[in-house]
């Protein structure tokens, strides 16, 4: 893990200076761990699939989970530290990579990030990965959730420091970069549309699908049922 002594010396290095160290980022494979705990796992599949889902349109955007951000010569030889548990990127194409190697991606580093803390990564995440997002990766957004127990903090870069995002009467808390509320639902974080509707996983989406299509189905039947008690066959109109 990255201590708080280490992150004070690493000085980013501009866009050249990390494309003239590492020419090629063709070698720089993710290296993360596995998830802790299957709840992490199910967590992070909600949070993909959802985004996903409603994005599907969209080819302006990189979201990725358990994967290595590489940013520093001094990150390069110690591997002090690990990728995000969840990270976007916004305004890149929307492709496959093996990582994310920020000087072949004209320096852009996450718009968003969301850690799931665990008993043995919780105080990584609350203090040394925040002053890692907020100093060095300048992330506008950082959350994270504890699917055991259901801790839940938004912040948001102001300046040179991160501040909580108030919550709502509701408990969630506003996500600008993707236009949507985080909050928690049935012990699981989940994205809230700007009207209060929850984003349904394709799993539900396609149950309310099925849904829909049965009230249409009985309606129309209604609706025939009465035109035959008017003497009206509905097969002939």
């Amino acid at each position: 893990m990255l201590a708080q002594e280490k992150l004070q010396e690493i000085t980013p290095l501009t866009r050249e200076q990390l494309a003239e160290l590492m020419p090629s980022a063709q070698g720089l494979l993710s290296d993360e761990p596995e998830m802790e705990h299957s709840l992490h796992a199910l967590q992070l599949l909600i949070l993909v699939s959802c985004l996903t889902r409603i994005w599907q349109d969209r080819n302006d955007y990189f979201l990725s989970w358990n994967l290595t951000v590489y940013y520093s010569r001094d990150q390069l030889k110690t591997k002090d530290f690990h990728g995000p548990d969840l990270f976007l990127v916004k305004g890149v194409e929307n492709r496959p990579r093996p990582s994310w190697v920020v000087w072949e991606e004209g320096g852009k580093y996450p718009d968003l990030i969301v850690e799931l803390l665990s008993e043995s990564t919780a105080k990584v995440d609350r203090e040394e990965k925040r002053e890692l997002y907020q100093r060095i990766f300048r992330t506008p957004e950082y959350f994270y959730f504890s699917p055991e127990t259901l801790e839940f903090m938004g912040l948001r870069l102001r300046g040179e420091k991160y501040e909580e995002i108030p919550l709502t009467k509701e408990g969630w808390r506003w996500s600008g970069v993707l236009g949507l509320y985080l909050g928690i639902h049935n012990q699981q974080l989940r994205y809230f549309f700007p009207n209060g509707e929850l984003v349904p996983t394709p799993e539900e989406a396609e149950k309310i699908e099925r849904q829909r299509a049965e009230q249409e189905r009985q309606r129309a039947e209604r609706l025939a049922q009465k035109l035959r008690e008017l003497g009206v066959d509905p097969d002939t109109l």
